[in-house]
């Protein structure tokens, strides 16, 4: 048996709070950092003994000296408070040999108007100085800024003051700003909030279906491929507490995403398979962890498995600082088998654990700021946002600015969907009353009314394009002056049905730019691919990657005329996948997609045990018994299957020709409505070859 105990063990084996050990620890003067800390058995003893009361902290500690007898004179009477020493006044500081205000004294020789962070150079025209004066005055105050750069108003102020101007008036426009910073909260206010819990790890390695088994749901098979697309926030109760999970996407494509998790994170879960150990996206997934601050856990998940070996794991840990507690680090290492349910209970309590010792606490009496987790365009509801609340409560009326739009918020969902009016620090929930798709990471924050909400969004929104042109127009001279005949350029418009696939592709693909083809992505959106991006595509010779959305009949018109590529995935690897092969000349499709019909669903019979059949009309080519079908509802993919049975009127046929009405049931789905679109295709073989990789490399 060993000779140490930690903090934790003895506290939950006492049944007080790790802190109550850690403050007895400290108060008998030995050294304890954390809850991880280990004891001797003589402290262990003498801190069950002060628990249990029979004994104090003063009777293990040294007695005090004896007190010098006081005279009487120097007694204090009853009643009267004793004299203090008296110290000598503290000594003032000396005066610098110029302060700021004597600094920027100047006789006022002309006013000027300032209207918030200006440009050296723009500063320079309104004053009618010299720039370089300006440089100078700017490094006297401490600050490092080039002719193009801007200032702040109060710098610009000072300048001009200094330079003999009167500053008339300096329009900073705070009310258009919300309090975005973190302020000082008053400690009477503030209440405990649950732990946000990232999970991240290697893809495969068993997040999805260790969430899964904790909160009693299965989401892993509605995920194509098995790998979660988007972001997730799941509440999940533990006694009388509460653990608010988020469940990032393991593929490299989602490094964005995983980081952006870890910011709004308390606890990261690290999952790693025992029969796998530490791969690429584990490095990253730590480094994230460790650049937010935050606590790590390490999963070791699969340890059912027949090649388990968890200690492995540990050891592969040790390498990039992560050293188990078993092992005389800090690090909560926990065993665990999504598939049976083994160690679960454990990790939950070593959550909660780590999430006690950061005592986190919010205001919830205070108007709301919170973190957009995910965003979507949804057809009912339309912008719909996934917000993680920082801090404050949410309410249904409030008025919101998120990011570079606003809204009044409508209604509120909790993570089962239901309607809530309220909703707390730490929690999720869905926001629906913006006025349009925010961008996944951008901060909510509630004001007033809805006049300064659409006022903020407005300003926000003229700055950003204010940027865009500036950006735009220095990277068109740059690439002028830096101009490559050899360079290939890939030009790429990206739709998604989410916000944050979006945001993966763009960051993955730009990635792959190389010496000699560059990829420059000229547009990207959420939503169904739309004529207007087929036309951008056309003037720009670009191609279109569509993730898990489809072109409208128009844009499929129009793309056939303009003759422009687009490219549609339900898996954000393949997508990256092929645009890799394409920039290096080695795009070998092993299928060529034909599409050979399509058809419009015009009513919904429901037939005996539940089974449901459309009658539909073949708009286009054909539909065949044997060819595959796509559902495809307001530009979005349903679903993608085998047709089950195709019927005109009462007798079963092979296919069915344009202008023709028919029947069809498709294969294990039921949820088909009147006004969806099906796509019939089948998939050819193609020999492979490198030609058409680089043709798609010189588009």
């Amino acid at each position: 048996m060993t000779d140490k105990f930690r903090v934790y063990e003895l506290a939950k084996e006492m049944l007080v709070d790790s802190k109550v050990i850690i403050r007895i620890i400290s108060q008998l003067g030995e050294p304890v950092k954390n809850h991880m800390s280990t004891m001797s058995p003589e402290t262990r003893e003498k801190v069950m003994a002060i628990l249990t009361g029979k004994a104090k902290v003063e009777d293990f500690l040294e007695r005090p000296a004896a007190k010098p007898q006081v005279s009487p004179k120097e007694r204090p009477a009853e009643g009267q408070r004793p004299r203090q020493e008296q110290k000598p006044p503290a000594k003032r500081p000396e005066p610098e040999r110029q302060t700021r205000q004597q600094a920027f004294r100047a006789q006022p020789k002309k006013k000027i108007t300032l209207s918030g962070p200006i440009r050296v150079a723009d500063l320079s025209q309104l004053m009618g100085v010299p720039a370089v004066e300006i440089i100078k005055r700017l490094m006297l105050l401490g600050v490092m800024a080039s002719i193009n750069q801007d200032i702040e108003p109060d710098v610009a102020q000072m300048v001009a003051s200094d330079m003999g101007f009167e500053v008339e008036q300096v329009i900073t426009e705070p009310e258009l700003i919300p309090e975005e910073q973190e302020t000082e909260e008053p400690p009477e206010q503030m209440k405990p909030r649950p732990p946000v819990v990232t999970v991240m790890g290697h893809v495969d390695h068993g997040k999805t279906s260790l969430l899964d088994a904790i909160r009693h749901a299965n989401v892993t098979a509605s995920e194509a491929g098995g790998i979660t697309q988007h972001i997730g926030a799941y509440t999940v109760r533990v006694g009388d507490k509460q653990i608010v999970f988020i469940d990032t996407p393991g593929h490299e494509a989602f490094t964005a995403m995983r980081a952006r998790g870890a910011q709004v994170t308390d606890v990261a879960v690290l999952v790693v398979a025992a029969d796998d150990g530490v791969m690429p996206q584990t490095v990253e997934a730590i480094n994230h962890a460790k650049a937010a601050g935050v606590p790590i856990v390490v999963a070791i998940n699969k340890i059912d498995k027949p090649g388990a070996n968890p200690e492995r794991v540990k050891q592969q840990l040790t390498e990039y600082g992560l050293v188990p507690e078993e092992w005389g680090g800090d690090v909560i290492a926990v065993p665990v088998s999504a598939r049976t349910k083994a160690g679960l209970d454990q990790l939950l309590e070593m959550i909660l654990l780590v999430a006690e010792m950061e005592e986190l606490k919010a205001n919830p009496n205070r108007p709301a700021k919170g973190t957009v987790i995910e965003a979507e365009l949804d057809k009912g509801r339309g912008p719909v946002a996934t917000v993680v609340i920082r801090t404050g409560t949410l309410k249904v009326g409030d008025a919101v600015v998120v990011g570079q739009t606003w809204g009044k918020v409508r209604a509120l969902l909790d993570d089962a969907g239901r309607r809530i009016k309220k909703v707390g620090p730490s929690m999720p929930a869905e926001v629906v009353g913006l006025e349009a798709v925010p961008e996944a990471g951008d901060l909510l924050v509630v004001v007033e009314d809805e006049k300064k909400a659409r006022a903020i969004s407005l300003k926000r929104q003229e700055k950003h394009r204010e940027e865009l042109v500036r950006v735009t127009k220095r990277a068109t001279l740059e690439d002028l002056f830096a101009e490559d005949a050899d360079v290939r350029e890939l030009n790429l418009v990206i739709k998604g049905d989410v916000q944050g696939s979006v945001e993966a592709l763009r960051g993955s693909i730009a990635k792959l730019s190389g010496d000699e083809v560059k990829v420059s992505i000229i547009h990207s959106g959420v939503g169904a691919i739309t004529e207007s991006d087929v036309m951008l595509a056309a003037a720009s010779d670009a191609i279109i990657l569509g993730f898990n959305v489809r072109p409208d009949p128009n844009a499929r018109r129009a793309a056939e005329a303009e003759r422009v590529d687009i490219r549609t995935y339900r898996v954000i690897y393949e997508a990256i996948d092929d645009i890799k092969a394409a920039l290096t000349g080695m795009l070998k499709p092993k299928y060529k997609e034909t599409v050979i019909g399509r058809a419009e669903v015009r009513q919904i019979f429901r037939l005996p045990k539940g089974q449901v059949a459309a009658g539909c009309y073949v708009t286009e080519g054909k539909v065949t018994r044997n060819a595959s079908i796509r559902l495809i509802r307001d530009g979005v993919i349903v679903h993608e299957g085998r047709i089950e049975s195709l019927r005109r009127f009462k007798d079963d046929v092979r296919e069915v020709q344009a202008g023709f009405e028919c029947g069809m049931s498709l294969e294990k789905f039921m949820d088909v409505r009147e006004g969806d679109h099906l796509e019939a295709f089948i998939l050819e073989e193609v020999p492979r070859n490198a030609a058409s990789g680089a043709a798609a490399s010189k588009r």
